[in-house]
């Protein structure tokens, strides 16, 4: 996956976002605040947390969910030796599956490097 194959899963939960906030107003308001909400920092960081919601995309099987925590977690200062390090836990819980899920977030990983330079 080239680096702008992560950019396009990216732009397509935007464009999601979008396409259903002007169908579902109430909805997707509600469920972005709680996404806020939750990712804010109080007893975990939003960093931890990141990581946390990374490995859960990775049990979860959601590419979009990978790219978008993956993205989220480096913003929040997490190193890439974090998200693999989630991303086998995520392994240790969901098993074969998910190490099979490591694909697209060492390519996540790579793509941003590229994106932002040395991370």
């Amino acid at each position: 996956m080239e680096n702008g194959d992560v950019m396009v899963k990216l732009k397509e939960i935007e464009e999601l976002l979008d396409k259903l906030g002007k169908k579902h107003p109430k909805e997707i308001s509600a469920f972005s605040r709680f996404l806020r909400e939750t990712l804010d920092n109080k007893a975990l960081t939003t960093r931890e947390k990141e990581l946390i919601a990374l490995a859960l995309g990775i049990s979860a099987g959601c590419e979009w969910c990978i790219y978008l925590h993956t993205q989220k977690a480096l913003e929040a200062g997490a190193k890439p030796e974090e998200l693999l390090e989630a991303g086998l836990v995520a392994v240790l819980m969901a098993g074969g599956p998910a190490l099979m899920h490591l694909i697209p977030l060492t390519k996540a990983i790579e793509a941003f490097r590229k994106e932002h330079g040395e991370i």
